[in-house]
């Protein structure tokens, strides 16, 4: 029977009873409505148009970007990001670090950033020849419409002139970034498009990446609603961190090591004594244990490296089961002889004296071999 059959009575056997409703029927229809109710409930909202940026100037734009998390800060703010980390993201939000926008000039021709910007527009044209879908920008930096999930915002590349697609983001590859994208959209981007859905309310979104110049992939990413839920909480934790002005925890990550050197450039205590912290403690003996390791390792490389140069003598290349080495004499340069010159002409320091500035060395001591 039809569970959105209505109740209906039933005539009696026995002319003294009275008629009485089909239970099965009167069950059945509750938890129809409450599931109806429930999918609209649930049902994502459109994202909330926080500021126009067809107007707006770089300088006002990126300090909008500070006042939460956009959908290219959605990996780092989780720790998923391969080029940046929590720590350097947590600086530019905090304001404490300018992001680099050298690499996107026109006099530093070799940036990816550049040449990203320069073909997006060609990339989307792509896009519209290879789907037939049309697509429009959207000049406004988008905010959740959730009141707890205000610090999501979202400045999309592209939107498709089509119901069910509501997102296009653009992507470019390179030679390095190119393997990323091997097994399909990697999850730093898939991150980016997932959060850039959950403040838009949109169900799908396409990705169109091209690769190394020459190869245009397209990507269909659907929402998925856990995916969503675990971006929300991490991004929330980065939030707090913001917040409360609060460094989060480093990684491994080479941008952690800038973010650090930025964070704290400068020595203002002589000595601080760790030796009753359990954890630290534990920490610094792992460290010296990996430093022990890692001399080992470089040792026994730098013999095979050796053994191996020896027998390749004169040759170029050498080739064996599952690869090969390469050894080869870079080119002579020519470069200026800046300490003779000086010694001739010492008035030239004080007329082209530029200052480096130092930085703080990590040295690590055991007792009995202190510094």
């Amino acid at each position: 029977m039809n569970d959105l059959t209505l109740p209906i009575a039933t005539q009696p056997s026995n002319p003294q009873q009275q008629p009485t409703e089909q239970a099965v029927n009167v069950v059945s229809t509750q938890p129809v409505k409450l599931e109806i109710a429930k999918s609209i409930v649930n049902k994502p909202k459109s994202a909330k148009r926080l500021v126009s940026t067809k107007d707006l100037s770089h300088t006002d734009w990126l300090a909008v970007r500070n006042t939460g998390i956009g959908g290219s800060d959605a990996a780092a703010a989780c720790g998923l990001n391969p080029y940046m980390s929590m720590l350097e993201l947590w600086l530019i939000k905090t304001g404490r670090m300018n992001p680099d926008l050298s690499d996107g000039l026109m006099e530093n021709a070799y940036s990816p950033l550049y040449w990203g910007k320069e073909l997006e527009p060609l990339v989307a044209k792509f896009y519209t020849a290879k789907t037939g879908n049309k697509v429009r920008r959207v000049n406004a930096v988008l905010q959740h419409s959730d009141a707890d999930k205000s610090f999501m915002l979202a400045n999309l590349d592209y939107t498709v002139n089509k119901s069910e697609i509501g997102v296009l983001e653009i992507k470019t590859a390179g030679e390095h970034g190119a393997k990323l994208w091997r097994n399909g959209v990697p999850l730093y981007v898939t991150c980016q498009v997932q959060h850039q859905l959950a403040v838009t309310g949109k169900q799908l979104a396409h990705v169109c990446v091209l690769i190394c110049g020459h190869e245009s992939r397209v990507f269909e990413i659907k929402r998925d609603e856990f995916l969503i839920e675990q971006l929300v909480n991490l991004e929330r934790r980065f939030w707090n961190y913001v917040e409360s002005d609060t460094p989060p925890p480093a990684d491994a990550s080479e941008s952690a090591a800038k973010a650090i050197a930025k964070l704290y450039p400068n020595t203002y205590v002589d000595k601080v004594d760790f030796s009753n912290n359990s954890i630290l403690n534990r920490w610094f003996n792992e460290l010296t244990d990996e430093k022990k390791q890692i001399d080992e390792h470089q040792k026994r490389f730098d013999y095979l490296k050796h053994q191996i140069q020896q027998q390749m003598k004169d040759a170029a290349v050498a080739t064996f089961e599952s690869g090969s080495i390469s050894w080869k004499r870079s080119k002579d340069t020519i470069s200026l002889d800046s300490k003779a010159l000086l010694k001739d002409i010492p008035e030239l320091l004080e007329q082209y004296q530029q200052v480096k500035q130092g930085s703080r060395r990590f040295l690590v001591n055991l007792k009995g071999n202190d510094a």
